[in-house]
């Protein structure tokens, strides 16, 4: 792919070039480099297979192939915890974000208040209250919720 002329643009070159004159020099030239680029990439793909049959026949003919797969591999188990840390760390951070959108957004019109208001400013509903749980059925509420959705009995957290 480093041949490519277009860099990592040539798939998108590949397509754009049907709608391009097919007799314009720079057109045969793009199809050129494009045709060369995926003989390469199935020819690569064929060393790839050959290789692993022959690893798979026999590993122990290529010990320096086998350390450097190893620590490759090694390497690769080290990416994917960093990702799956990162990861982690991200989803952590939207459900931050989302629990404080929530506690500054009001349960019953939606308005948004700022930071360390206590009741909305549009609708003077308690804001940051705690879902209410049915006593009766279990059933989870939204907050300042009076009866329960699930059963109609009263709730007692307000």
């Amino acid at each position: 792919m480093a041949n490519d002329l277009f860099g990592g643009l040539g798939g998108l070159m590949k397509g754009l070039s049907g709608f391009m004159p097919q007799d314009d020099p720079n057109v045969i030239l793009m199809n050129a480099q494009n045709e060369i680029n995926d003989l390469k990439n199935q020819e690569e793909a064929v060393y790839t297979e050959i290789g692993k049959l022959a690893w798979a026949q026999n590993p122990g003919a290529f010990p320096e192939q086998k350390n450097r797969l190893e620590l490759i591999r090694q390497n690769l188990s080290a990416a994917e915890a960093k990702l799956n840390a990162k990861q982690q760390e991200q989803k952590a951070a939207e459900q931050a974000k989302k629990e404080a959108e929530a506690r500054t957004s009001c349960p019953k019109c939606g308005a948004r208040n700022p930071d360390g208001v206590k009741f909305c400013q549009e609708c003077g509903t308690k804001l940051g209250a705690a879902k209410a749980f049915c006593t009766s059925c279990g059933q989870e509420n939204p907050p300042g919720t009076r009866f329960c959705g699930n059963c109609g009995k009263p709730l007692s957290s307000l």
